[in-house]
C-alpha cells in the first residue's frame, strides 16, 4: 500500500493529479487525511480522504507521497503520524516521495544530505543537499518534484518503481 497524505492547505494539483496517476496504474493507494477524513486545499478545495491519520496502519506500507502547497508542507510537517511514516519508510528503504515544498521536510530531517533532490525554487536554500533544479528527481528511495506542473511527470515516475515502465507509458500515452 501506498500513502498519500493530505494536510489542510495541501496544493490540490499535486495531490490530487497524483493520486489519479496511481489509481489508473491500479497502484493500491490510500488518501490520509491529517486531522479528519475531509481536508481542504490551499485554493479551497475540499477533498474526502480514504483514512484520516488516526486509522493509519503502516504494516505493508510500500511508500508515502508528500504533496506540497501552503501551509500544507507546514501542517504535514508538524504531524506526528506523518513524520512515524517518514522514519518507518527510511529504515526499511521505502519509497519516500515529496513534491514542491514538501521535500523541505525531508531536508530538515536531514535526510537529503548526499542525495540528489529537487522542489519549488526557494525552498532548496533551507536544507541541505545536491538540488538539481530538475522537474523530476530520483535518488534510491526518493523521489521528489519542482511543483505542480511537474505533477503528471512525477506520478508517472512513482508509478515506474512501483508498477513499471510499460504502465507508466501506457498511461502518458492515453492522456494525450
Amino acid at each position: 500500500m501506498l500513502y498519500m497524505f493530505f494536510a489542510p492547505g495541501f496544493e490540490e494539483t499535486e495531490a490530487v493529479c497524483t493520486l489519479d496517476m496511481l489509481r489508473r496504474a491500479e497502484t493500491p493507494v490510500k488518501s490520509v487525511g491529517i486531522g479528519g477524513k475531509t481536508i481542504t486545499g490551499s485554493h479551497g478545495i475540499p477533498v474526502v480522504c480514504d483514512l484520516e491519520d488516526s486509522e493509519l496502519s503502516l504494516a505493508g506500507v510500500r511508500g508515502i507521497v508528500l504533496p506540497g502547497g501552503m501551509p500544507g508542507t507546514l501542517n504535514l510537517e508538524k504531524s506526528e503520524v506523518v513524520r512515524t511514516a517518514i522514519d518507518y519508510c527510511v529504515q526499511r528503504d521505502l519509497l519516500i516521495c515529496a513534491i514542491c515544498a514538501a521535500p523541505s521536510i525531508l531536508g530538515r530531517m536531514g535526510l537529503l544530505v548526499g542525495k540528489r533532490f529537487t522542489c519549488f525554487p526557494g525552498f532548496e536554500k533551507l536544507v541541505e543537499g545536491e538540488y538539481t533544479g530538475a522537474r523530476v528527481e530520483r535518488d534510491g528511495q526518493l523521489i521528489t518534484a519542482k511543483g505542480p506542473g511537474c505533477s503528471i511527470p512525477f506520478a508517472l515516475e512513482i508509478v515506474r518503481v512501483l508498477v513499471d515502465e510499460a504502465t507508466a507509458h501506457k498511461i502518458e500515452l492515453n492522456l494525450q
